[in-house]
């Protein structure tokens, strides 16, 4: 009975042996591509579900409070019809060496709480923040904390009653611009990009686009145009300086809607792909960002990246 136990136990042991080499070498067979897979397949299997939530739940929680209050993205542009580009020119049979680019530019950042919710997308989302004011005191602050940012600075409009506090208007003389420009370099040190909050009056006009434009190349400050006005005189004025013009293609959140911003993020991957790149602006209020939550798939097709590799 004895040299039977001994002998199942070492048959025991042997197939034990066994099978923990057997499975070692099946690991070591696997390529490096096809072990990582195999951990994702795990994790996945594990949380899918549950990952997905938390993001939403995420989203919503950040943004449920103050939407009431949010003023609607329209005060921006003039015209509903300036919110896409004027003609979508296709070039014929041109095969890009990489991926076309699109940029999404968020306007309007200036709390705590509208940073949270554009980076709990996880997605590279360019913010532009509006200059401090006693409403909103950190929000230059808040862009210290970021590897990249813009302003958005605000500029007279043709019609817009909340206008915000020192608003670049088309009688300010150089030296005013210039002052406030440098002001704006103080509490933004790292900008390197401007674009318009409004500015449909001041972007029309070509004396006072020429002040703005001298002061910011002599900040080293590149200038993008929201193109809030189809009068815009900034490629003229960029022209005589030498500088490329860059501008808005599409305007997202034109209508705070989530199917209107879904189709405004079709036209701005089409417009990339005809153009190898674009620029879109949209606003940090919660159909926006939820609409871009809901197009991850459709921007496989494109490369989405910062502002800063499309100028």
């Amino acid at each position: 009975m004895a040299w039977f136990l001994a002998i199942v136990a070492l048959m025991l042991i042997a197939l034990s042996i066994g099978y923990y080499f057997g499975i070692k070498d099946a690991r070591q067979t696997l390529t490096p591509k096809q072990t990582k897979q195999s951990k994702r397949v795990k994790r996945e299997e594990k949380l899918p579900k549950i990952a997905v939530t938390k993001v939403e739940t995420q989203l919503k929680e950040v943004l449920k409070k103050g939407q009431q209050t949010y003023i609607s993205a329209a005060h921006e542009i003039e015209d509903e019809k300036l919110a896409n580009p004027p003609k979508i020119e296709e070039k014929k049979r041109v095969i890009y060496e990489h991926k076309p680019m699109l940029a999404i530019v968020i306007d309007d950042v200036q709390t705590a709480r509208q940073v949270k919710a554009i980076k709990s997308l996880h997605l590279p989302l360019t913010m532009s923040f509006l200059p401090p004011r006693a409403a909103r005191p950190n929000s230059a602050k808040l862009a210290a904390h970021e590897k990249f940012y813009m302003v958005h600075l605000p500029m007279e409009a043709m019609h817009f009653s909340a206008e915000e506090p020192d608003t670049l208007r088309v009688t300010d003389s150089q030296q005013k611009i210039s002052k406030r420009i440098a002001f704006i370099k103080k509490e933004f040190p790292r900008v390197r990009y401007i674009n318009n909050h409004t500015g449909s009056k001041f972007t029309a006009n070509e004396k006072a686009v020429n002040r703005l434009i001298y002061a910011l190349n002599k900040n080293h400050i590149h200038f993008i145009d929201s193109r809030t006005t189809a009068k815009t005189k900034v490629p003229q004025v960029e022209k005589a300086y030498g500088l490329k013009y860059v501008a808005r293609d599409v305007f997202l959140d034109h209508h705070m809607d989530k199917a209107y911003v879904l189709k405004q993020i079709k036209i701005a991957i089409k417009v990339a792909k005809a153009h190898g790149h674009a620029i879109a602006i949209g606003h940090p209020h919660k159909e926006t960002l939820e609409a871009i939550r809901e197009s991850k798939k459709l921007f496989k097709d494109v490369d989405l990246v910062q502002v800063y590799k499309v100028y």
